[in-house]
């Protein structure tokens, strides 16, 4: 198996499950296309980062893409640039129920060279309470946010900040693994 990601949160998912992955990260251009859904982002861009790595995968070899998003209405929320975007972001979460979806694609082909594809997405929802001021600025500070879609990390310091779930909790954290697991026993009896 391949994981076209650097993501050490879906290594050790995936290493929860019994997986150890070889790691070869992708590089997509993750720009979200006009009249594009969350959701159509997120199943794109995991197709799209398995297949800048699938002539990594030898036959028989799963290649697998992911990719995260938090949203919020129609408005997806990236990794935040600096402490400054991930104060606006946690502000824009205050209080709110908001979602978090991953795509995941999976990619396979046999020794003939033909490809067989699975792409499917997992959302979560997930309300914050009320955020003060001062904690927002400590968290963002943290510097935790800078590489977390929507500025933050359920399983780091904003564990404080949910108030509930509904849904995958790994989800949220950045693979769906009791899903994907269900997914990829199905995908393999299809190779």
């Amino acid at each position: 198996m391949i994981l076209a990601s650097q993501s050490p949160r879906r290594r050790e998912l995936l290493a929860a499950g019994g997986y150890t992955p070889r790691i070869v990260p992708a590089d997509v251009d993750e720009t979200r296309r006009e009249g594009e859904s969350p959701v159509e982002l997120v199943e794109r861009l995991a197709e799209a980062k398995a297949r800048a790595v699938a002539c990594e995968a030898g036959p028989y070899e799963v290649v697998v893409g992911a990719d995260t998003i938090v949203w919020l209405g129609d408005e997806t929320l990236g990794k935040p640039a600096d402490a400054d975007e991930a104060r606006t972001m946690l502000t824009e979460l205050s209080g709110k129920t908001h979602h978090v979806t991953t795509g995941v694609a999976l990619i396979v082909r046999n020794l003939s060279g033909e490809e067989r594809v699975r792409v499917f997405s997992e959302t979560t929802d997930v309300t914050f309470y009320e955020l003060t001021d001062a904690e927002i600025a400590v968290y963002a500070r943290s510097g935790e946010p800078l590489d977390k879609a929507g500025a933050y990390a359920i399983q780091g310091g904003a564990r404080l900040f949910v108030k509930g779930i509904d849904g995958s909790y790994d989800n949220v954290v950045g693979l769906p693994l009791a899903r994907f697991v269900r997914e990829l026993l199905d995908f393999s009896k299809t190779m």
